[in-house]
């Protein structure tokens, strides 16, 4: 065996020009398929987390209650009258034990009831349509809010509010400030502010005012109910399984984040077909290169081989010193390229950042990533040299000796 090594190294050295080709061409290669990888898996990820960083995995709800159809006047030839049912903000019966129903739920790793409801947030002479939202301590489980505290604290009890960064600056007001919430029906209530957050969405930071669960419940005449139950799971791209198990095991409708968000995913699906389609056309090209640069040495050391052969190195000793040549470049390939595609990844993400300093092109270098790069490259290389290796082991020594 050592000495297949020895030779497969001796054909690598004295090829120089055309080695160098092979084995940058093979790095080159490796560089573009770690780069593009990290650069799309990172877009990827960003995208679901700034989808996620407002939004349950998944949302459980009643049931819409469907319109009713009032039949015209017997023997009139009239169009059936649709009567709309009154929208109302409704609550899920027994929601305590719903709750702890889906709590139980394998791939659930929390749940927290939601009153949600619109009322109007009033400073002085602004007035400002919000999204009331009441929680209570279970909230910070299912929603990341906690990082995202621009001032002041989640914690909320009595008449205390906390709310977005844009809504605050439109209101004027900061921690401690009182804002005057209202609904449509005529009910108010004047709440302190607790606390200021950003969850770096603008609708949300313009529109989100969360209170305590009581309190809007009593603002929303929703005495004791919950509007909604929003649910964090384990896997985020099991929330639609899970989500129509918990609508068929609770009779409520649950829509996960993958269905209220189907655009985004379908744009995600397209970039990681784009995406292996580029990397199968790298491996291809990878492979072609290897292929012909040992397809030619084959030929340009054909005498050399017929000379093995004739002094009793036998054909598998021959093949495998040009499977052992497929395999270097492969390695060479895999350590360089990983490393070229690593620096380009992590100065592309330095080009641009967003004013908090994070990248705009973020980048997901994980350990993965280099070992899959690794074994692509190698298996390329190996079954790259595979036909150049069987040609050379059929040589016939007595012919290319005395014509080679």
């Amino acid at each position: 065996m050592l000495f297949d090594w020895f030779v497969a190294l001796r054909y690598l050295r004295e090829g120089k020009i055309q080695t160098v080709l092979v084995l940058g061409g093979a790095a080159v290669g490796i560089a573009v398929l770690v780069f593009l990888t990290a650069l799309i898996s990172g877009l990827q990820q960003s995208l679901i987390r700034q989808t996620l960083s407002s939004q349950a995995h998944i949302m459980v709800k009643p049931l819409e209650r469907q319109a009713r159809v009032l039949p015209g006047p017997p023997g009139a030839v009239a169009v059936d009258e649709i009567e709309r049912v009154a929208d109302r903000v409704r609550s899920i019966e027994q929601w305590q034990q719903v709750m702890r129903s889906i709590e139980r739920l394998p791939g659930v790793v929390a749940a927290t009831p939601t009153v949600a409801g619109s009322a109007f947030a009033i400073r002085g002479d602004a007035q400002k349509s919000i999204a009331l939202r009441g929680i209570d301590g279970s909230f910070a489980q299912v929603i990341e809010i906690l990082p995202k505290l621009r001032a002041g604290v989640l914690e909320m009890q009595g008449t205390e509010v906390v709310l977005g960064s844009v809504l605050a600056e439109d209101l004027g007001v900061w921690v401690g400030d009182k804002v005057r919430l209202a609904t449509a029906e005529g009910r108010s209530e004047v709440f302190t502010v607790r606390g200021i957050f950003d969850l770096g969405n603008r609708d949300v930071n313009q529109r989100w005012v969360l209170v305590p669960i009581h309190a809007a419940q009593t603002l929303l005449d929703l005495a004791g109910g919950v509007t909604t139950l929003e649910v964090r799971v384990r896997d985020v791209f099991a929330a639609e399984q899970l989500a129509r198990t918990i609508a068929s095991y609770t009779g409520l409708s649950a829509d996960s984040w993958m269905k209220i968000n189907a655009q985004l995913l379908v744009a995600l699906r397209s970039q990681s077909s784009s995406s292996y389609m580029i990397q199968v056309l790298v491996i291809l090209a990878v492979a072609l290169g290897i292929a012909s640069v040992l397809g030619v040495s084959v030929i340009q050391k054909s005498r050399e081989i017929g000379i093995l052969k004739a002094t009793g190195t036998s054909t598998r000793t021959v093949q495998r010193i040009f499977l052992i040549e497929g395999g270097l470049v492969g390695l060479f390939g895999a350590g360089a390229g990983g490393l070229i595609g690593a620096m380009m990844a992590i100065a592309f993400a330095n080009l641009a950042k967003s004013p908090d300093g994070a990248p705009i092109f973020p980048v997901d270098l994980n350990p993965g990533l280099f070992v899959i790069a690794s074994l692509v490259s190698l298996v390329t290389g190996v079954v790259a040299a595979y036909f150049p290796a069987r040609r050379a082991a059929r040589l016939d020594p007595a012919v290319v000796i005395r014509y080679g």
